[in-house]
């Protein structure tokens, strides 16, 4: 389906164009026209799906055509990340360029300054809003910010939301919102509380459910079966046999970007971190860095997994084991976009094949096991739920010559 089908305003269509949307993706042919009937919805898709434009459009599309108050808070997005926030931002300033709609990003981490920017327009009036649910409560509470015009209400990776223990901040906040508004929630995945918190905010709502996207077949993918103590010796080993421009590793903890990032350097690695520990200017500018390629090489937890758009990334490694099915594809999406190769490896610990054997099975298809190179000694066996767990090997510290690490 062309946008132009949708029937937007001329001042919109000038802004999806300079972004170059031309197609629209399964979930923007049926949330866009949902949404400008002015249907709640809950849908189910994940990021990569093109969900950020099928909420975005229809609301910029109503506040063009329709008349509300330019002094008040129109719309609302909340998001669970500092990271999502900037990058829904960064779209919408894009697509409502040429059109009058007015917009800011709110969330936590910066200075005073932002903060006192943030409350100016928060308390003169914004037509959009995308936020962080801690850093909106903050400035609820200072009670200046007005919510009793706002028309419209998405709630995007709200399972992510739930997660991280925003419940009580997003209803604290739908609290000081008035009972007509529309209603749009976003969640990859299904659990209950989702249910809960879907009948609670939403009206009669549609649903939409995308099918879990399954990873570009562009993709290489492959794991090894590996102890704890051999990761990093993995590591270093991995990004030796090649030059990569372009390195993302996630770890699933915060403790182990910090142990891993601080072992490359020592390995004159050209690599950098970010985890919830950093300030956020540090953040940012290892992030630009990344995708301008001044930096290869970047170990994130899985606040990078979903929601930000890097281009020719090379490689992608799972340091850890993901949470989910869900989680590993978002995590090896961010190599093989726009039609490239990559290449993705998975670190599998003896401990967590239990859960990557949960993770193939909803990929489809085994994913391919490399043997871990001998120098590094005994690795575990590959084992199935049927099999008896078969007995740890001890772990052999090893001696090597070491790579030529990159630049």
């Amino acid at each position: 389906m062309d946008f132009h089908e949708f029937g937007f305003d001329d001042s919109l269509m000038d802004g999806i164009d300079a972004m170059g949307y031309e197609t629209a993706t399964p979930v923007q042919e049926q949330v866009i026209p949902l949404l400008l009937q002015g249907r709640d919805i809950i849908a189910f898709a994940q990021t990569g799906t093109g969900k950020t434009a099928s909420f975005l459009l229809p609301i910029i599309e109503k506040l063009i055509t329709e008349p509300h108050d330019k002094h008040k808070i129109n719309a609302m997005v909340i998001v669970p990340t500092r990271e999502l926030a900037i990058q829904i931002s960064q779209v919408l300033e894009g697509i409502s360029y040429f059109t009058p709609v007015s917009s800011i990003a709110v969330y936590g981490g910066g200075d005073g300054n932002l903060f006192n920017a943030e409350k100016k327009a928060l308390t003169s009036g914004v037509d959009i809003v995308i936020c962080t649910p801690g850093r909106m409560i903050s400035h609820l509470k200072m009670g200046y910010v007005k919510l009793d015009k706002l028309r419209y209400l998405v709630l995007d990776e709200a399972d992510r939301m739930l997660d991280m223990g925003f419940y009580d901040d997003i209803m604290g906040m739908v609290a000081h919102m008035p009972a007509g508004r529309q209603n749009l929630m976003f969640s990859a995945t299904m659990p209950p509380q989702i249910r809960k918190l879907a009948n609670t905010i939403l009206k009669n709502p549609a649903e939409v459910t995308i099918a879990i996207s399954k990873p570009p077949e562009q993709i290489v993918q492959a794991a090894y079966i590996v102890y704890d103590a051999q990761k990093i010796p993995l590591v270093k080993y991995v990004l030796g046999q090649k030059q990569f421009d372009s390195v993302l590793i996630f770890c699933s903890s915060k403790q182990n970007v910090k142990q891993l990032t601080e072992e490359l350097k020592r390995a004159k690695f050209a690599v950098e971190q970010i985890h919830s520990d950093l300030e956020q200017s540090k953040r940012e500018q290892a992030l630009i860095d990344f995708k301008n390629k001044r930096l290869k090489i970047l170990v994130a937890t899985d606040i990078l997994s979903r929601g930000i758009d890097i281009e020719d990334i090379d490689l992608v490694i799972n340091y850890d084991v993901p949470n989910d099915g869900e989680d590993y594809v978002h995590r090896i999406g961010r190599t093989a976009r726009a039609a490239t190769e990559g290449t993705a490896y998975t670190f599998i610990a003896d401990k967590e094949q239990g859960k990557f054997q949960r993770i193939e099975k909803l990929l489809g298809h085994p994913v391919n096991k490399l043997p871990v190179p001998e120098e590094f000694g005994p690795a575990p066996e590959l084992w199935t739920p049927s099999d008896k767990r078969p007995k740890k090997k001890k772990y052999q510290k090893f001696k090597r010559k070491p790579n030529n690490p990159q630049s």
